[in-house]
This record gives C-alpha cells, structure tokens and sequence, in this order.
C-alpha cells in the first residue's frame, strides 16, 4: 500500500505543473518565496515538438514542465518527421542526417519553453498537452527572484540560440487547436 501511495504521489508530482496565482499589489506575484515579475505580454500559437516532465531543480518548484515548440516551418509534419527532438536538463535538441530547413530558420522557429501554470485549470491542461498537439499560450515572459537573490529570466528574443535562449513563460490561458 505505502509504495502503490509513493508511487501515485511521485507520479502526482512529476506530472502536475506548479500553479503561480498570488498577486502582489504591484502587478508581481508572489510564489514559495519567489517574485514573478512580468517582462512582456506573449502569445505563441505552435505545436509541440516534445514535453519533458521535471520533479528536481530549483526551477521545478515553479515549472514542473517544459514545453519544445516550433511555429512556421517548425510546425510543419514534414518538416519535423525528419528531426529527431529530444529534451533533458532544461534543454531541447534536434539533429537530423539532412536538414529539411535552413539550420537557422529551425533555430528560430523553434525553443524550449520553462512553463509556468498560473490556474489550477491551466495546470489541468497542461497534463494532458502531448507532442504533436497544436496550442495556443497566453501569458507572459517572466523573471523569477528568489529571496536569496537568485534568477531566472526569459529570452525576450525569438533570434537567440544557446544558454539563456529559452523563455520562461507564466501561462494564464491555453487551447488545444
């Protein structure tokens, strides 16, 4: 029983987004004990490359989920049935024996994104988002402070590549097209 309870509970934890929802009278929120401060409005219809589920990390306490998006030719079938996508440690990669783009046009018309559920209802969805779903995010690009000082701060660029290219997005409304 106890380990059919740890494993429900692991499960439980590993799947179900952290949901941000306590506001602060200046427009930040306020979430077991980081500020979350708006940098710009986003909204990104895509469809999802991959998900990756985390449950350790300082940045799990927040965003249990990254979602790897791509839009254009990114969100083409063809073009990702050539790719081979996998994520892990908070990054997205991609390889492919021939490029069915430009290698920049798949630089920037794809990201790994930290996700942030800001409902309950948002969390819900997120669950159940799967690779090939096409979805609409609404939110914002975010950075997170600790009371200790730390930082996590979103790309405000779609142009970027490499360490400090993924967007931290705090989502506050999501729809599976």
């Amino acid at each position: 029983m106890c380990v059919m309870l740890g494993v429900g509970l692991g499960y439980y934890f590993l799947t179900t987004p952290a949901v941000v929802s306590v506001a602060n009278g200046d427009g930040s929120l306020r979430y077991a004990g980081y500020e979350i401060r708006s940098l710009q409005p986003f909204t990104l219809q895509a469809r999802v490359l991959s998900r990756k589920n985390y449950a350790s990390g300082r940045e799990a306490q927040l965003s249990k989920l990254d979602l790897a998006l791509g839009w254009g030719a990114m969100a083409q079938p063809e073009v990702i049935a050539q790719l081979d996508i996998s994520q892990r440690n908070r990054w997205y990669f991609w390889s492919a024996k021939r490029l069915p783009i430009p290698k920049r046009q798949i630089e920037t018309q794809s990201a790994n994104m930290h996700i942030i559920a800001g409902s309950e209802s948002v969390a819900r969805q997120l669950e159940r988002v799967r690779a090939n779903d096409n979805v609409v995010l609404d939110g914002d690009l975010v950075e997170v402070v600790g009371e200790d000082g730390w930082r996590w701060r979103s790309s405000l660029s779609r142009e970027d590549t490499g360490n400090g290219s993924c967007e931290v997005v705090l989502v506050h409304a999501l729809r599976v097209i």
